[in-house]
């Protein structure tokens, strides 16, 4: 199973955030199903390089929200009932381009430059889908 998660220092978001939202995507295009045993609080600490406390906090605040069950002595699992309903999804979308405003306006861009960016980026993409 890759568990490789990423961690941005240049995102403003706190780092337990980026590590829901990442597990979260995970969960989301299939690469870790209902019932997967997903890397220990110690183990992605160690990949991403963060403490096991902001960890601890992302996998808490995922048992809160249905998405992560922990069974003691086995391991943290992907909630067999697991609903990343749509609402979720827009959540996510809304923090990338966030994100990416975020970025546009540290680099100075205008808003025209922006869109026209976002304009290029939409186009591509759909030149690369069936």
């Amino acid at each position: 199973m890759n568990s490789e998660l990423h961690i941005s220092q240049a995102d403003r978001r706190p780092m337990y955030l980026q590590i829901m939202e990442q597990i979260k995507h995970r969960i989301a295009v299939g690469d870790w199903p209902p019932g997967t045993e997903i890397p220990s609080i110690r183990a992605l600490a160690a990949a991403t390089h963060v403490s096991v406390i902001t960890v601890k906090r992302a996998f808490t605040d995922l048992e809160r929200e249905g998405v992560l069950v922990t069974r003691q002595g086995k391991g943290t699992f992907v909630a067999e009932q697991v609903n990343l309903t749509h609402a979720r999804h827009h959540e996510e979308l809304q923090g990338h381009m966030q994100a990416a405003v975020s970025a546009a306006l540290q680099m100075g861009l205008s808003e025209a430059e922006l869109e026209a960016r976002w304009r290029a980026t939409v186009e591509k993409s759909r030149r690369k889908e069936p």
